[in-house]
């Protein structure tokens, strides 16, 4: 069985080598570019199964590469960048961007973060009838969500909002993604409504909402429902 191959779009010659060995530790092909223009011509070529892509790039801006690749391909790809103002972090998520980490960064961190994004290409075409963790279980058939074996009563909207989650497990979810997925429009109330319900769905699945187990707040970005 090949280990998946993955592109590392990246011109920082320090970060790529850091990369390089994190990657080879734990037996991961790779692919390496140095700009956006070698890196698209890299992913038609190499057809990987995810990509680390770097904002700054010398030729062009690693958005660009990132609607590049989203318009043929729903490959994971995952920024690795110096930018860690949020409004970067949410453009790159509303793109397309599975998840974002900020340098510098530790190996556990990246690589933890690949194996999330490689799980979801490797079960994506495979729907669940039945999610569980840590006392927490959703039938999908039934449409019903239970902790620790009671049932928890939950909104058609709040249900929904847990399954686009769930569903989404280890991804960071933009407020303005789950709103269009939820609701099917933006609100102009500044998410104020999807925190209502997102605080309404806590207080019903967590056992300490000052320390959330399952959803967790990225600040400023959106929300992620643990994967491990």
């Amino acid at each position: 069985m090949n280990e998946p191959n993955i592109l590392v779009i990246e011109d920082d010659q320090t970060i790529q080598n850091f990369i390089k060995i994190s990657l080879k530790t734990k037996g991961y092909r790779y692919v390496l570019a140095e700009d956006g223009l070698t890196g698209i011509s890299l992913f038609y070529a190499n057809n990987p199964d995810m990509v680390l892509l770097d904002l700054g790039l010398p030729d062009m801006d690693g958005m660009e590469v990132l609607r590049q690749i989203r318009q043929e391909s729903e490959t994971p790809v995952i920024i690795v960048s110096a930018r860690g103002q949020e409004k970067e972090k949410v453009g790159a998520l509303d793109e397309g961007a599975d998840d974002y980490i900020v340098k510098p960064f530790n190996a556990g961190e990246m690589l933890a973060r690949i194996r999330v994004a490689l799980r979801h290409k490797g079960t994506a075409v495979k729907p669940m009838t039945e999610f569980e963790l840590d006392g927490i279980k959703i039938d999908f058939e039934r449409r019903k969500v239970y902790k620790r074996g009671e049932e928890i009563h939950l909104t058609p909207l709040e249900y929904k909002m847990v399954v686009l989650m769930v569903n989404n497990r280890g991804k960071v979810l933009t407020h303005k993604y789950i709103q269009q997925e939820v609701w099917g429009y933006g609100t102009t109330d500044d998410y104020q409504s999807l925190r209502v319900f997102m605080a309404n769905i806590r207080r019903k699945i967590e056992d300490d909402t000052t320390k959330p187990r399952y959803i967790l707040t990225e600040v400023g970005v959106g929300y992620r429902f643990v994967d491990e």
